[in-house]
């Protein structure tokens, strides 16, 4: 397949994602697909979270619109412009996704399918259902997809080079297995915002997006926020009130369940609303449905925080930084880990 006939494809991907994020009927056959195709993709949206119960519809939905926003010939053109890219190179590229959230690995996936090189992916047993029907889709478009992505189903074994995601404590076994293979491996990441005191409540409701989206289960939502000394918290939670419902969804509210008693069983100082912890702590990682803080005296505090981190933090949210409400929709270019995966694929 040539550049332009991938880019083609995925481009008509784009507008079918972009329907099913908007929740659209059947649109027509200028989707590229019929009603009954069209229609098994809005089911399994609506059903996969039987087998994951965090992958509600809307977080799908919210995933396929994020996606949606780069598969477009002009972000395409743009994305792939800084790169000299080879028709086709015939390595064999193992892809071992995480399944945080919905289609996480999508832009690794795309970015080895440009890049000239075989897709071999490994999916996560929370994700295994939805890439297998986008790659089916994409197959009613060009059999020919069918050769230049497949799932494996066992241990990968033929692969020139990898990409895996994962904890710290898998990015150790990766390191182990896939060492002497050209490699990206991503380790634990986590988000912040900073805030200056100077946030209208909009903007403020606005962060609850980065905090709350995804259940807060991903490297891009905010785990830690570093507010001026005299700022006062209770703004912030009238703020994400609205946010309030979150509670209503049974894993998320077992996790704030344990992590409450767990802390006040420990005597520790937590700030609640119902619905989100909040915790004086400096750690960068927090336990889901809590939330660290931490005061700061002046902005510069903030920033040798950020360059002493800067391997643990994934985005950054805040004025002069990500906008409010932004962290969970990253361009083309905002690589994870800031290792920029084309131009390692088009080394290889």
């Amino acid at each position: 397949m040539t550049l332009k006939e991938k880019q083609n494809i995925l481009s008509q991907l784009g507008i079918i994602f972009k329907n099913l994020s908007e929740s659209n009927p059947w649109p027509g056959y200028s989707v590229g697909i019929n009603e009954d195709e069209y229609n098994d993709l809005n089911q399994l949206i609506e059903t996969v979270h039987i087998y994951n119960g965090w992958f509600k519809p809307d977080q799908i939905r919210k995933s396929l619109a994020g996606i949606s926003s780069w598969l477009n010939e002009e972000s395409l053109e743009k994305w792939l412009a800084a790169y000299t890219l080879k028709e086709s190179s015939h390595k064999k590229v193992a892809i071992i996704m995480a399944g945080n959230i919905p289609l996480v690995g999508f832009h690794d996936l795309i970015a080895v399918f440009l890049s000239g090189h075989k897709a071999i992916v490994k999916l996560s047993s929370d994700d295994k259902h939805l890439l297998p029907a986008v790659l089916k889709t994409l197959s009613l478009f060009d059999e020919r997809i069918k050769e230049e992505i497949t799932i494996a189903e066992n241990q990968i074994g033929d692969f020139d080079a990898v990409i895996a995601t994962g904890s710290d404590n898998s990015a150790r076994y990766f390191e182990s297995y896939f060492g002497k293979h050209p490699n990206i491996i991503r380790k634990n990441r986590s988000s912040i915002a900073v805030l200056d005191g100077t946030e209208t409540k909009e903007e403020l409701t606005e962060l609850g997006k980065d905090i709350f989206d995804y259940f807060g289960l991903g490297c891009r939502n905010v785990s830690q926020i570093w507010i001026p000394e005299d700022f006062e918290l209770n703004r912030f939670f009238e703020a994400i009130y609205p946010y309030n419902e979150i509670i209503n969804h049974n894993k998320y509210a077992n996790n704030y369940d344990y992590n409450k008693a767990v802390k006040l069983l420990n005597e520790e100082n937590l700030l609640d609303n119902g619905f989100l912890l909040l915790k004086e702590d400096d750690s960068l990682n927090s336990p889901l449905a809590v939330l660290h803080y931490q005061r700061y005296k002046d902005r510069q505090q903030v920033l040798d925080f950020i360059k002493e981190n800067n391997d643990q933090i994934q985005a950054v949210v805040g004025k002069d930084f990500i906008p409010f409400g932004n962290s969970q929709k990253p361009s083309l270019t905002d690589y994870a880990d800031g290792v920029d995966t084309l131009e390692f694929l088009s080394k290889l």
